[in-house]
């Protein structure tokens, strides 16, 4: 345990590092800031549709300079660092806000000139003080919304501006922490997990007392998703804006399959829980999701989640979802709904605008979805 308590700060200390040096970076010195931190072989993956790179090369090619050409004053601004180990890995995950001003188009979304938060979400696997996977994801759904494009239905929880920040504001966790609060923390999240894990689609449809989540969560907890899904504050909002719709399309659990992709397991460390799963199977598409007829297929997903604990309950909960994937499967190409809304936009027709004389479904802005 001494051992791993001073590779665990190390190994944080070098991610904190490479976030700090990145915000104050000039373009030429980039190139050594990543090769420093990263592994010249990483498997680093990112959201749709940027995906997997596999050298640090690489990312300073395919991630790191289109994004800074796109948000030349970009800047990280980490609100979650913690570290911990699940089998064999040793991990540093983290969350927060990229900031920068919109100057060119990125990813084919049109710039806008304006200051853009992209939520982040971030797994590491370290070893020998040098990161040697990486998995995250942004919210390119809410750069989207910023840039003035409506993809999906209007979300059932609350969207816009930035996410709850960590209450106590001791999400950073530079110093080494209390490891007794650190089991508590992904005790109480595995705890929980397992209480969702009673859930059966087939006899329990729309009841979710099976799961007994009021055993586990604040009365005053708030549940952040992506844009998409949005925020929930207290349990019957997350059962009527999340839960209920989810489970209704993607309702499987214990799926009897061969998983693939990567899983983080529970992470814990202070006050804070994270896991998350890349790629991995979870559900059979069974019913409609946001205006999507089920399909039937086998889904699998990139899906995050960061826990905040006051005493024996969970009171705030950020779970980026790499919603862009999860439609791509379903068909639906929401890269390709801006883009016709972008058409649209040119000839002065906005989304939210009343349908043009003679417009097509393929052209009316209203049916967009």
């Amino acid at each position: 345990m001494a051992d791993f308590k001073v590779r665990n700060q190390l190994n944080k200390a070098v991610v904190w590092e490479y976030w700090q040096r990145m915000n104050h970076a000039q373009a030429k010195e980039v190139p050594g800031i990543v090769k420093k931190a990263f592994h010249k072989d990483v498997n680093w993956n990112g959201p749709q549709p940027i995906n997997e790179i596999g050298s640090s090369d690489a990312l300073i090619r395919d991630f790191w300079e289109p994004l800074r050409h796109s948000f030349p004053d970009i800047k990280r601004e980490a609100e979650i660092l913690m570290g911990d180990v699940d089998g064999d890995d040793d991990w540093v995950s983290g969350m927060g806000y990229l900031t920068g001003t919109f100057v060119h188009d990125w990813l084919g979304i049109p710039a806008t000139g304006k200051k853009t938060h992209i939520h982040f979400g971030q797994f590491f696997v370290m070893r020998d003080a040098k990161i040697v996977e990486s998995y995250c994801i942004l919210d390119i759904l809410s750069v989207f919304k910023q840039a003035g494009f409506q993809v999906l239905p209007n979300a059932l929880g609350r969207e816009g501006g930035k996410l709850q920040k960590p209450r106590g504001g001791d999400g950073v966790m530079l110093a080494e922490q209390d490891a007794l609060e650190g089991r508590q923390s992904k005790q109480l999240v595995e705890a929980m997990w397992n209480g969702l894990m009673r859930f059966e689609r087939e006899r329990d449809n729309e009841n979710l007392d099976a799961m007994e989540q009021q055993h586990y969560w604040h009365p005053d907890f708030h549940w952040m998703g992506p844009t998409g899904i949005g925020s929930t504050h207290n349990i019957l909002e997350f059962q009527d804006f999340h839960q209920r719709p989810w489970l209704s399309a993607f309702g499987d659990r214990n799926l009897d399959v061969e998983h693939t992709g990567r899983y983080m397991g529970f992470l814990g460390e202070g006050r804070y829980a994270a896991g998350g799963i890349w790629n991995q199977e979870f559900s059979t598409h069974h019913g409609q999701y946001q205006g999507v007829p089920a399909t039937g297929k086998l889904m699998t997903i990139r899906d995050f989640d960061w826990y905040n604990r006051e005493g024996n309950r969970i009171v705030q909960n950020w779970i980026p979802i790499d919603l862009i994937d999860v439609f791509k499967q379903l068909d639906v190409d929401l890269f390709d709904r801006m883009h016709r809304q972008h058409e649209l936009r040119k000839r002065g027709i906005d989304w939210w605008d009343p349908p043009v004389d003679g417009a097509t479904a393929s052209t009316d802005s209203r049916r967009r979805f």
